[in-house]
């Protein structure tokens, strides 16, 4: 239950860094949730082969463990695009639409 309120916490956050980037964020929280689930698997792995199949419990939390760093490398890799401008330039003229 926790490792879902994680991937939401981390998806939101994801969407509104891809807001202020100028860029979609459902593509950046898609991104987010296969990178989870994508490192989550291989590292379920690594557990069963590191403590072997009776032991699932550390498997599982190998899984997670590899799991949770996927969110921040998607993050890091949103962080390094640019920031959307806002020209100022490009309003003149233009009334709001929303008062």
């Amino acid at each position: 239950m926790l490792e879902i309120l994680a991937l939401i916490y981390f998806t939101k956050k994801i969407g509104i860094l891809a807001l202020q980037k100028g860029l979609k964020p459902g593509i950046w929280k898609l991104y987010t949730i296969l990178a989870w689930f994508g490192a989550e698997i291989v590292g379920i792995l690594i557990g069963f082969a590191a403590f072997g199949q009776e032991n699932t419990i550390g498997a599982v939390l190998v899984g997670l463990a590899c799991a949770v760093p996927s969110a921040f490398i998607v993050r890091s890799a949103l962080n390094k695009k640019p920031d959307a401008l806002d020209d100022d330039i490009n309003k003149i003229g233009v009334r709001d639409l929303y008062p």
